[in-house]
């Protein structure tokens, strides 16, 4: 049974009182239908009401639903002949990071993405999703291989952020990152990137510079968790909601601000109540994308990349003296 988030409880204690009522007629002679078919009525209201109006907040704890969609339960519906590559040549593997060769359509297509557990166990052998710099330096190796046979590269990102420990730093946590925006930024084959869960940071941008970014109605993409942004604004990470409504960190303000190129609709209620139909919608949308960037060359395929990174943080003063101006941010 999925999991119910705090905001979603007047949902759930409908839906149980609707159970208990079938219930209770199931076992008697009594004909409830017209109550129970009442009850339902005001449960689609309900629940229009509720996903209608979601707040940042909201949205941050869809993206981290325990039981929300990841990289693998996408790669097993989306992709067909999966076989998954391991190790960064250098130091190891890194579980927190899955990469393959698998077909698209009959497409030969190369697969990246940032994985957590369903459970504890799977979480620290993934280290909650977390990637270490072998991780990355797996990426960068099954993406240059992409390049090499002109692989579409796909990523799905769903991450907290890069692991900050000790260990992570010592082998070069920050020149991984660094190498693979430098060498995504000019990869001479498409690059599609889509945020299924959580994207923060480094952690999220290591994988996700593309040539069209999309991004799961309910996920969110910053450069800082809400509790990390809270903590330094306010020394206080409680506060996280408080900051999730001020940093534009959801897909509809990241569109907005021209980060990303499309939001893909979740089910009502968010991905984890019918992985499948999800599939589909993020199906059609990767699809789009290959028919698009499948029409230009190598070099145009680099140079739109350049363009849509330098349109971003760029505004137009208020100030009617400089309006004329493009400013950069």
């Amino acid at each position: 049974m999925v999991g119910e988030l705090e905001f979603e409880r007047p949902i759930k204690e409908l839906k149980n009182k609707i159970k208990e009522l079938k219930s209770f007629t199931e076992k008697s002679d009594v004909d409830l239908s017209d109550e129970i078919a009442k009850l339902e009525t005001r449960l689609l209201k309900l629940e229009d009401d509720i996903y209608s109006r979601l707040s940042p907040w909201n949205r941050v704890q869809i993206a981290r639903h325990p039981e929300r969609p990841t990289t693998l339960d996408y790669i097993s519906l989306l992709f067909q002949d999966f076989f998954e590559c391991h190790g960064d040549r250098l130091y190891g593997d890194d579980a927190a990071i899955v990469g393959g060769i698998a077909t698209f359509h009959g497409l030969p297509v190369t697969i990246i993405g940032e994985q957590r557990g369903r459970d504890t166990k799977e979480n620290i052998r993934r280290n909650f999703g977390m990637p270490h710099p072998e991780g990355y330096r797996k990426a960068l190796r099954l993406m240059k291989q992409a390049e090499k046979f002109n692989r579409p590269v796909i990523s799905f990102i769903d991450t907290k952020g890069a692991y900050p420990g000790k260990a992570a730093e010592e082998r070069g946590q920050s020149e991984a990152i660094a190498r693979n925006l430098f060498e995504m930024a000019g990869l001479k084959t498409p690059i599609i990137c889509v945020v299924i869960g959580e994207g923060a940071s480094g952690g999220a941008l290591a994988i996700g510079v593309g040539n069209h970014i999309h991004m799961l109605e309910n996920s969110w993409y910053s450069v800082i968790s809400p509790e990390g942004a809270a903590s330094i604004l306010w020394k206080d990470a409680g506060l996280a909601q408080k900051a999730a409504e001020s940093m534009k960190i959801t897909a509809p303000d990241v569109k907005e601000l021209d980060i990303i190129d499309q939001i893909i609709p979740e089910v009502r209620g968010g991905a984890h109540h019918d992985i499948k139909q999800q599939a589909e919608a993020i199906d059609k949308v990767l699809m789009q994308s290959i028919r698009e960037l499948y029409k230009l060359s190598a070099a145009e395929l680099v140079s739109q990349r350049y363009e849509k990174y330098k349109k971003m943080g760029a505004f137009h003063s208020a100030n009617p003296i400089l309006s004329e101006t493009p400013v950069k941010a």
